[in-house]
């Protein structure tokens, strides 16, 4: 029963009561028509048809009817004209507020409607959530994978991995603007799509420049060699990509790759001077380390360098030897033998460095040579004593003031560093950019323009005899800071401001 229905009947109950006794002392009285008053609850006021009462007026807690005084106060009534008894009634501040819980309870069973709507779906939200992190679980080991092997992957299992990140990212958007609010767990798995769809970008830039690049190179090269084949019958010299790795059986250098772009030098884009390459040893040629020396910001100290067993590891920058030396100066550094070849700081002296122990082996002045930046590369500081090695050994390119600045090439013992044998070319050494040594002949190089080199000089010390030549090398960035030739793979190392490149060279096929 209601709590509003429960006190009419009291009121009732009591009402009747009062009538009654007063009935006994007089004529009956007419029962009262209550009238509503503003604030006064509907419930209070009731009439009923009667006789005529004598008097005016009656107080409630007159008689035996003390038990409705206690509830009622200035109870007054009257007789209209019709003999109909009308009374006020004032119910006291301790009435129970019976609208008040009314809407309270319509609210409450309101809110636990829409608790229980959203209840329902948080359990949605959390099964795909689930569903998202095994996702993301997947897409890890598979990311894990690509990182442990270089090689296995390709463009199409990029493709899909994006296109799975893709989805998942629609999906958290729908999620969000369904949820209508601000959720933690939602908020943490859009980030970590997000992170993850950033690593899969890099992974893939990384490919590119890397796997993929030689990949097609490679392509490129059997397109070429399909063409040297047809052209077999024709009177043009043939050009012949892959001599024999160590031999010098060919007829020079005719013509040069377009650059293929490894990495930036792991010290970052302040580095822009220093030197890299790949170490030759003519008792085991396919077995040489990787190594990357950039120099100081200053462009002169070499301090720090690492080593890399393998291509792979250069490229992903792991299982890397990290080696300081405080000695070193300019970027015409080499590395023959396991041994790196350096030009002392602020001397013309030159050094022997054991890459096994990091100690320097053997020291040597180099006679007359010009140093600390008298006669250097054209763009390029501090490197008037440049190291080169090729299918005969270890070279040494500077010049003297004998020379008046022109290149002058030693053949070094490269043990003891003692000089074998010296030749004197025309070439000034500041008009040009850089220079490298193949089967004993130095090649030249100087800048075209801000993307263009030339070699455009050679010296053979095999026949005393020198030249001009018109051979375009193509570069990335505007500086070339040095070159270094591996007799092995035939390839270029360039250090172009910063980024490690490499080259193909290609040579004619019978000697000339």
């Amino acid at each position: 029963m209601r709590p509003g229905l429960s006190f009419l009947l009291a009121l009732l109950f009591f009402l009747g009561q009062a009538a009654g006794h007063l009935g006994d002392a007089g004529p009956p009285i007419p029962s009262p028509s209550f009238s509503t008053f503003p604030g006064v609850d509907s419930s209070s006021s009731f009439s009923s048809s009667s006789s005529s009462m004598s008097g005016s007026s009656y107080n409630g807690s007159s008689g035996s009817g003390g038990s409705v005084s206690q509830l009622f106060s200035n109870v007054t009534g009257s007789v209209d004209d019709r003999g109909t008894c009308q009374c006020s009634v004032f119910l006291p501040d301790t009435t129970f507020p019976v609208d008040r819980v009314e809407r309270l309870e319509f609210t409450a069973h309101v809110l636990s409607q829409k608790f229980e709507k959203e209840l329902s779906k948080v359990k949605e939200y959390v099964k795909l959530i689930s569903v998202y992190e095994k996702k993301l679980l997947n897409l890890t080991v598979r990311i894990e994978i690509m990182e442990k092997d270089t090689i296995s992957y390709t463009e199409l299992d990029f493709e899909l991995i994006k296109v799975e990140v893709k989805e998942m990212a629609k999906l958290v958007v729908q999620l969000k603007e369904s949820f209508g609010g601000s959720s933690e767990i939602v908020d943490q798995l859009e980030v970590e799509i997000r992170n993850i769809t950033l690593l899969v970008e890099k992974l893939e830039t990384l490919d590119k420049n890397n796997v993929l690049a030689i990949r097609r190179e490679i392509v490129a090269l059997k397109t070429k060699l399909k063409e040297c084949e047809a052209s077999k019958g024709q009177n043009t010299p043939v050009v012949h990509p892959t001599p024999t790795p160590g031999s010098c059986g060919h007829g020079g250098v005719v013509n040069i790759s377009k650059p293929s772009v490894v990495q930036l030098n792991w010290r970052g884009f302040s580095y822009r001077y220093g030197a890299w390459g790949r170490d030759y040893s003519p008792q085991h040629p396919n077995k040489g380390l990787y190594w990357v020396a950039p120099l100081n910001t200053d462009g002169k100290l070499l301090e720090y360098y690492r080593l890399y067993n393998t291509l792979d590891d250069l490229l992903l920058y792991v299982n890397a030897r990290e080696l300081r030396i405080t000695y070193g100066q300019g970027s015409g550094t080499a590395v023959y033998n396991n041994n790196m070849y350096v030009n002392m700081y602020n001397t013309r002296n030159i050094a022997r460095v054991n890459l096994t122990t990091n100690t320097i082996a053997v020291t040597q002045t180099l006679p007359n040579a010009a140093y600390n930046n008298r006669f250097s590369y054209a763009n390029v500081a501090w490197q008037d004593i440049d190291f080169a090695v090729d299918e005969n050994g270890l070279w040494v390119i500077y010049s003297t003031e004998a020379s008046t600045g022109n290149m002058v090439i030693s053949k070094l013992n490269d043990t003891t560093l003692q000089v074998l044998n010296t030749w004197y070319t025309k070439q000034y050494k500041p008009s040009a950019s850089n220079a490298f040594m193949v089967c004993g002949v130095l090649y030249a190089t100087r800048t075209l323009n801000t993307r263009t080199e030339e070699i455009f000089y050679y010296y053979n010390t095999n026949t005393g005899k020198e030249g001009k030549l018109d051979i375009v090398v193509h570069k990335m960035q505007e500086i070339v800071q040095s070159i270094n030739y591996n007799p092995f793979d035939r390839k270029l190392y360039v250090y172009n401001d910063g980024y490690l490149l490499n080259y193909d060279l290609f040579f004619l096929q019978n000697p000339q």
